[in-house]
């Protein structure tokens, strides 16, 4: 592995509430890594967890899936079937002999900034260790 190789993280995080956390990070001046590709979505309950797999087979080195804690998602109950949903993917990629590390599920809520930036840089150290992910990717030969 290159001594400068850095990983990339695709982040999808909820609007109401992980999303307003990374903003107050960010307006709150806390640093987190840059390696963070963020994409906004209404609920992390309408993911659909090929969107997770997808961006591995296109370079991304881990994913990471933020939600509303449980009891306060706008959409009721949105973070639970997450949840449920990224349990099942994390079953299945271990099955298929793929690294399940490599995609992270939170809660963070809109005023945890500082628990975002935290999450962030756990979530990099942990892909870090792992390495470049090489399993899932697509050749574009």
């Amino acid at each position: 592995m290159p001594s400068e190789w850095e990983p990339r993280i695709l982040a999808f995080l909820c609007n109401w509430c992980s999303y307003a956390g990374a903003d107050l990070a960010g307006v709150s001046r806390i640093q987190y890594p840059p390696n963070l590709r963020i994409i906004r979505v209404p609920c992390s309950g309408r993911i659909n967890p090929f969107f997770l797999l997808r961006g591995l087979q296109n370079g991304a080195d881990g994913v990471l899936v933020s939600g509303c804690h449980p009891g306060d998602c706008h959409y009721i109950s949105g973070n639970l079937a997450a949840r449920r949903k990224f349990a099942l993917l994390k079953e299945l990629m271990k099955y298929a002999g793929l690294e399940p590390e490599r995609v992270q599920f939170t809660w963070v809520s809109a005023s945890e900034g500082g628990r975002f930036a935290a999450i962030a840089e756990k979530v990099i150290g942990q892909i870090r260790k792992l390495g470049p992910n090489k399993k899932l990717v697509k050749s574009h030969g």
